[in-house]
């Protein structure tokens, strides 16, 4: 592969063969030599626009944030159904079932514990993802389909415990247990008014963490006890 002569697209190249990599061989498996060997550039090409796997990482985790939030922002403009409590259910349940948004679950899992990824998970959830939920909390109290009373905190409590209290391989939890936190994120959202973790909702989110490998492994009673 030659060097590219724009250089947004060979930063492109390079997070693309990255990212394949980290998936295919895992991060900590995945050297910056495999990285340069793959793309067929040279170690200097990809010196020039990072300095470590960990910044390539970082960069890969980014662009996967950016992708996020441009899906959710195209869904709340997409998405016509009405009222808003049946609007942001929808939104909801899709964005946990999108596949490109969960396509590199398996290698953020490794970085789950990383302080620095925590942080910007949260910052995530409360400056870029709550504001939009808000939105919809808002028109839900017009539409008389919503009664939070403060739709702004409301947003943010959700999205801060469905991304990091929730997450099983954050705090090691098995299936039942996540569960269990998830019905009970149904019954404190309703609590303030919002009743919009579904059912359905909590089998996608208790789905995707089975597929991305996040429970830890169970040995035979383990298996008795929670079946």
């Amino acid at each position: 592969m030659a060097r590219n002569k724009h250089p947004e697209q060979t930063v492109q190249q390079i997070l693309n063969v990255a990212a394949q990599l980290f998936t295919d061989k895992g991060f900590e498996k995945t050297s910056i030599q495999d990285i340069i060997v793959a793309l067929g550039l040279s170690k200097g090409a990809v010196y020039h626009h990072f300095r470590s796997k960990e910044e390539i990482l970082d960069a890969v985790m980014e662009q996967q944030f950016n992708y996020s939030a441009q899906m959710l922002d195209q869904l709340v403009t997409n998405t016509t159904t009405t009222p808003a409590r049946e609007k942001l259910v929808q939104i909801l349940e899709y964005v946990v079932s999108d596949q490109q948004a969960h396509s590199l679950d398996h290698v953020l899992r490794t970085q789950i514990k990383n302080p620095v990824f925590i942080v910007r998970g949260i910052q995530q959830a409360v400056r870029i993802d709550a504001p939009v939920i808000a939105a919809i909390l808002r028109e839900g109290i017009t539409d008389g389909s919503i009664h939070t009373e403060d739709p702004e905190a409301c947003a943010e409590v959700f999205m801060m415990l469905v991304n990091i209290w929730i997450n099983p391989t954050l705090f090691g939890r098995n299936s039942s247990e996540t569960k269990q936190r998830l019905y009970f994120l149904q019954r404190l959202m309703n609590m303030l008014g919002a009743d919009i973790v579904s059912d359905s909702l909590i089998e996608r989110i208790l789905d995707q963490h089975a597929a991305m490998g996040a429970y830890p492994i169970l040995n035979e009673d383990d298996n008795r006890n929670e079946g």
